[in-house]
């Protein structure tokens, strides 16, 4: 089966292509891509309508906020398109992004079956407690709780960081650290997310590169009570907020990294490390424990100094970095020797769980637009 990816983030565009036949390799054990390929979201109907000139069967698009009660792999029919549409406010950065890049597929291949995966799937195991907001329960019950996203990212990070430490991930305590334009945490035990940072939007949990993190709700009622719009309250939280609010100069780590010592660029840099390492033992209390920390995504990835300030103090576990480890992996553990939890880098695949869905609801029988059916 010839799977086009779509991953539409924040500022960019990632695409790829998988050529997969059954049965499929672990979770753990990604095939690599027949091709891949980045662009700035400018460019992504360029890069799109290059890359369907190919044959392909589907193509499978990760979808940040799907509708409420809509299924983890969701046929992109117009309806479907339509209640998506209608839910994308929530997700602002990313949700309208991901259906242009239908659209644009749409038009050039008007024939191909298209799937939205559910990027918060992953994240329907947490218990009632974890998702439950302390408000109204006329509020809640219509459907408004803790959701969670990097569902896709948070879960691969998982099964490949305990294949890469020799751990159990049916049995692991594991905490993943997905850091990029956007950033959230995920306590995941015996191999199922059990609470995480992010909730009814992306906006929740950890300051991320423009958005703000949580926020005193009482604060945000200040400034519309005194003369703040909802739409320029949104716009601030969304794209002027996070390590961009805080330094006045920009929300990528590696520009504040690169400015050394300047006051508002060390400062953004101290609160996104003050609240990892508050959130990372907010995770570890929920677990009862930690055996494996994994960091992913962009930040996560590249960034030692931020995993280093993440886990400074050990977290009261005594869990620590190797210095030379976390300055020189790539992918692989990073933990000091001795260290009683063990710390790994994990490249980001979420392209490879994308094509896995498309290719388990296909083989299912859902080859069809419209089809509503979780994955098996």
């Amino acid at each position: 089966m010839r799977v086009l990816t779509v991953n539409a983030g924040s500022t960019s565009l990632k695409l790829e292509r998988y050529e997969l036949v059954a049965p499929l390799p672990p979770l753990a054990e990604p095939p690599v891509p027949s091709w891949s390929r980045a662009a700035k979201l400018v460019e992504a109907e360029d890069a799109i309508e290059a890359c369907t000139v190919e044959p392909l069967d589907v193509a499978a698009h990760r979808f940040v906020r799907l509708p409420d009660g809509a299924p983890a792999v969701l046929g992109l029919d117009a309806a479907a398109i339509a209640s998506i549409a209608a839910a994308a406010p929530d997700a602002p950065l990313h949700d309208a992004a991901a259906l242009r890049a239908v659209a644009c597929i749409a038009r050039s291949k008007p024939e191909l079956p298209q799937f939205a995966v559910g990027d918060s799937a992953f994240h329907r195991s947490m218990p009632e407690a974890a998702t439950t907001y302390a408000l109204p329960r006329e509020v809640t019950r219509s459907g408004l709780r803790r959701l969670g996203y990097h569902g896709l990212s948070h879960e691969y990070a998982a099964h490949r960081a305990c294949s890469l430490a020799g751990i159990d991930v049916e049995t692991a305590r594991v905490i993943t650290a997905h850091l990029g334009g956007g950033s959230s945490l995920c306590a995941i035990r015996n191999g199922a997310s059990l609470d995480t940072t992010m909730g009814y939007t992306p906006l929740e949990g950890l300051p991320m590169a423009t958005r703000s993190g949580s926020v005193d709700p009482g604060l945000l009622l200040h400034l519309l009570r005194t003369g703040l719009s909802h739409d320029a309250l949104e716009e601030m939280l969304e794209r002027r907020s996070g390590l961009l609010g805080i330094s006045g100069i920009s929300g990528d780590v590696r520009e504040l990294l690169s400015l050394g010592d300047r006051p508002m660029a060390r400062l953004a840099l101290d609160v996104l490390g003050w609240r990892l390492r508050s959130s990372l033992g907010a995770m570890v209390a929920v677990l009862g424990g930690v055996d494996l920390i994994a960091f992913t995504g962009g930040v996560g990835e590249h960034a030692a100094e931020i995993r280093a300030a993440a886990l400074e103090g050990g977290l009261g576990l005594g869990a620590a970095v190797d210095a030379k480890r976390n300055a020189a992996v790539n992918e692989g553990r990073i933990d000091a020797d001795g260290s009683p939890v063990a710390v790994c880098v994990v490249a980001a695949r979420e392209g490879w769980l994308l094509a896995r869905a498309a290719f388990a609801i296909v083989t299912a029988g859902g080859s069809t637009p419209g089809v509503r059916a979780d994955l098996p």
